[in-house]
């Protein structure tokens, strides 16, 4: 990939890039690929894996390496292959699942493995994760293995752990995760459903070291960002330019330097349309 502008334009997905439904807007493809056309290298940074994030972004041109789970992966969505991952030490990876098993709260163990991320579980043990897994399995057929013991196969090629839960019951397993060497959580509020996510990742993976990733390999020598929920605003810590839709938390509002329009108003199309010439080279 050879940047044509200096500048990088990243957006996050969920409540930001995507309208509620989830989904890129017609308004917002046609937007984006438009002014790619005259030079926006533009890319994602997002929560989601492959299996949902690049479908879900099918109908953009996207000309820069994204990111996926957190930081965890960088991923080229054009040649279809991982650029970057960061794996979790067997050990941690080890103590993250006696954590989770200690709460009685399950969890979804992902592996790459071969270039093909793979996602492990003991049970589906509610509502949300039943739903989750079905959605995934039958909309992006997602390689799902049920294990008895996810330990089994805590070794070095586990990329990341999730779940997703009320506060009260994922708050004491978040405690306890936290105080593991070697991982880095993320837990905040999901925008569609009302309930808490709890992702564990590597210490070394984030979107901040995704974003620095980028800036080195490619060149980039500015990065603006857009962002609505708390697990952006490592994201935010790492870029020139940070800009909050509207409908994002008054934390992430409070860390930006401006504010588009809310998600439901094509936000951050919006914001590209009026400002993307003012940071052409």
């Amino acid at each position: 990939m050879s940047s044509i502008s200096r500048t990088l334009f990243i957006s996050d997905l969920d409540g930001t890039l995507l309208s509620p439904e989830p989904a890129v807007t017609e308004y917002t493809a046609r937007v984006i690929n438009s002014l790619t056309e005259k030079g926006l290298c533009f890319a994602f940074a997002t929560a989601r894996s492959v299996y949902s994030a690049v479908p879900i972004t099918s109908a953009l041109e996207i000309s820069v390496p994204c990111m996926l789970m957190n930081g965890v992966s960088i991923y080229d969505t054009a040649e279809k292959h991982y650029i970057k991952s960061h794996f979790i030490e067997p050990e941690a990876s080890s103590e993250v699942i006696g954590a989770f098993e200690q709460h009685g709260v399950h969890c979804f163990m992902y592996r790459i493995e071969e270039e093909t991320l793979i996602c492990y579980y003991s049970a589906l043990t509610t509502n949300v994760m039943r739903s989750f897994a079905e959605v995934r399995k039958n909309s992006y057929n997602k390689p799902f293995v049920q294990l008895e013991h996810l330990s089994d196969m805590a070794d070095g090629s586990v990329v990341y752990f999730t779940t997703t839960g009320p506060y009260e019951e994922l708050f004491p397993v978040k405690c306890q995760i936290e105080k593991i060497p070697g991982v880095s959580i993320a837990f905040y509020l999901d925008v569609y459903n009302g309930a808490w996510y709890l992702e564990v990742f590597s210490h070394e993976a984030s979107k901040a070291a995704g974003i620095r990733f980028l800036r080195e390999k490619y060149g980039f020598e500015r990065v603006v960002a857009f962002g609505d929920n708390l697990n952006d605003l490592p994201m935010f810590s790492a870029s020139d330019v940070r800009v909050a839709v509207g409908n994002a938390r008054p934390e992430v509002i409070a860390a930006a330097d401006m504010t588009a329009p809310p998600n439901t108003e094509d936000g951050v199309a919006k914001w590209l349309l009026e400002n993307f010439s003012r940071y052409m080279d």
